[in-house]
């Protein structure tokens, strides 16, 4: 048995009751089941149909992403998330440039890492080096002047951990910024990387081993070994291309408004919704929200 799952931008609230049964119909699917009016609708179908992807594209137009995974296990037990463009709206790393007066340039960086056409380490060593001399003052004004969170970053977690969930914060950005968003949003914990600074200002190094593609499988494989769960227990959500390894191993691997390359490579597309979609295609209603 499988599920489908239509969602849509909560701030749109455009899904309409003609789609959803439309779709059911003919896919022959179930009784469709209203997760949240105008948000989230899902229906069981026996097996997964032949033309998901045609009709996933053609929905993709009137703003709603569809979903199509197994039922059983759907719901996990732990989220390991990315942070920038996932968690919040940003790439701090692009902040910290434009305050230092390099921005575009460190953010057509960002944009071929994210894309895969960069060596992740590489391009992040580059990146920092051109914040050489940047007071450290301006990462705690970026924070309070600059960083937005996703919508329902707070819902999602506080719902996952009331049910026994754990939540990890695993990112290629820097600790500076994640010790704020991990607690602000209640992850259990987080790993990123460490700028190096001296005299109140940035080297323009940071610390090694650098945390990139391979240091986030290796915390979803640690972390859920500690936990004593297996990988089709984590969710995984990410939008770069240094996150395809850990949307691969986990169970449920989610590309959130993601980069071309990346969302190509994974089953579960989120384009339009915020991050209460990975609540719903769970199985979680609006009234489950904690």
């Amino acid at each position: 048995m499988f599920i489908a799952t239509l969602l849509a931008n909560p701030d749109r609230a455009n899904l309409d009751r003609v789609t959803v049964e439309a779709l059911r119909d003919a896919w022959g699917g179930g009784a469709a089941r209203w997760l949240s009016p105008g948000v989230a609708a899902e229906f069981a179908v026996d097996s997964v149909p032949g033309n998901r992807w045609e009709t996933w594209e053609g929905l993709q137009g009137i703003g709603v992403d569809l979903v199509v995974q197994p039922a059983e296990g759907r719901r996990k037990t732990m989220l390991l998330a990315d942070m920038d463009s996932t968690m919040i709206g940003q790439e701090c790393i692009d902040e910290l440039a434009d305050m230092a007066g390099v921005g575009p340039r460190v953010a057509e960086i960002t944009k071929r890492a994210m894309n895969g056409e960069l060596d992740f380490e590489g391009a992040l060593i580059e990146r920092v080096g051109l914040l050489k001399g940047l007071p450290e003052s301006v990462i705690t004004q970026v924070l309070a002047e600059r960083i937005t969170f996703t919508p329902g970053g707070r819902e999602l977690i506080a719902t996952m951990k009331a049910k026994g969930g754990y939540a990890a914060l695993v990112s290629g950005g820097f600790t500076a910024f994640t010790t704020a968003v991990a607690a602000h949003l209640g992850f259990d914990e987080h790993r990123a990387n460490t700028l190096l600074a001296e005299g109140g200002r940035l080297t323009g190094d940071v610390a090694r081993p650098i945390l990139g593609r391979e240091a986030k499988i290796a915390a979803l494989r640690e972390i859920s070994a500690r936990l004593g769960i297996g990988h089709d227990k984590v969710m995984a959500v990410g939008d770069g291309a240094n996150d395809l390894g850990m949307l691969g191993l986990a169970g449920a691997g989610v590309a959130l408004h993601a980069k071309p390359l990346v969302a190509a490579q994974c089953d579960i597309r989120i384009n339009h919704g915020d991050l209460t979609a990975l609540l719903y295609i769970q199985g979680y209603s609006a009234d489950d929200f904690a």
